[in-house]
């Protein structure tokens, strides 16, 4: 019988909890330092450069920093650079299957994983119920920052251990509710730039355009629609910040639309100004 209690770990996974800590950063770390402890970074948002070990390594959104005790690290601000939102986990006394203690190393063997989709969200998630969690100070707050470091943890091995892609046509195999949801979010998330249809993809589902739209918004929180939305005008958004030279028409066939008109209201009604004038303030 399959022991699945110890599967990723050969005893207890019982870390010590160091800190959580997120950081808007808007100039680059003062020092190119390292820890006797293994520590997590992950860039919540924004792009840029690290400086680690001896290297500069580019980083974006959704890149999880694993800073091993003696990896030296920097975070780099550039001159034109917008800045980056940054999280940090500090951690101690872990040992996972396969890998030394107190590391997390990546099959690779570099220090960065880029993560998309699903687990990017899980991430993302993760350090969000931290931060409310820093800010109650409730009593137990300290187990509670450790659980969240638990998720995390596992969430990253879990990516080392074998994850299965999904192959060409079978994005929307039926798995349970929230299974498809996810797998419908990262569909929607890969392929923003295209048309989607819902009756489209119901219909590789075997589902009806009703109950993909019931269970996504049971699931994730709001409609398929307005989740394509937001990846959207988070995708120009992000494009009008780079400072391209793309016209708005151009940007709006990027992300999806033809009607450089209809993109517009939408941008608007998403920031609360066009993009022509979210262009003019950056």
């Amino acid at each position: 019988m399959e022991n699945i209690q110890f599967d990723l770990v050969t005893e207890e996974l019982n870390p010590t909890f160091l800190f959580g800590v997120k950081i808007d950063r808007k100039e680059s770390e003062n020092n190119y330092h390292s820890h006797d402890f293994p520590e997590i970074g992950i860039i919540l948002e924004g792009e840029g450069l690290y400086h680690l070990d001896d290297e500069y390594i580019p980083v974006r959104t959704g890149d999880v920093l694993i800073f091993n005790p003696g990896t030296r690290h920097q975070s780099i601000i550039g001159d034109s650079d917008k800045g980056r939102v940054e999280f940090f986990f500090g951690f101690t006394d872990i040992k996972f299957c396969g890998m030394r203690p107190n590391h997390i190393d990546l099959r690779d063997g570099g220090n960065v994983l880029h993560t998309k989709g699903k687990t990017q969200r899980k991430i993302f998630r993760i350090c969000e119920e931290m931060v409310k969690e820093n800010q109650t100070r409730m009593p137990g707050r300290y187990f509670m920052l450790k659980s969240f470091l638990v998720q995390l943890l596992l969430n990253i091995v879990r990516e080392q251990t074998g994850q299965v892609e999904l192959t060409e046509g079978k994005e929307f195999d039926y798995a349970g509710k929230k299974d498809t949801a996810e797998k419908i979010a990262d569909y929607l998330e890969e392929h923003y730039a295209n048309k989607i249809s819902l009756d489209q993809i119901a219909e590789n589902m075997y589902l009806s355009p009703f109950y993909i739209s019931k269970i996504f918004k049971s699931e994730i929180g709001e409609s398929p629609i307005h989740y394509l939305i937001r990846v959207r005008m988070e995708k120009a958004k992000a494009l009008l910040e780079s400072g391209t030279s793309l016209s708005i028409g151009e940007i709006a066939e990027r992300v999806g639309y033809e009607d450089a008109y209809h993109f517009s209201k939408l941008f608007k009604k998403a920031y609360g100004v066009s993009p022509s004038k979210m262009r003019k303030e950056v």
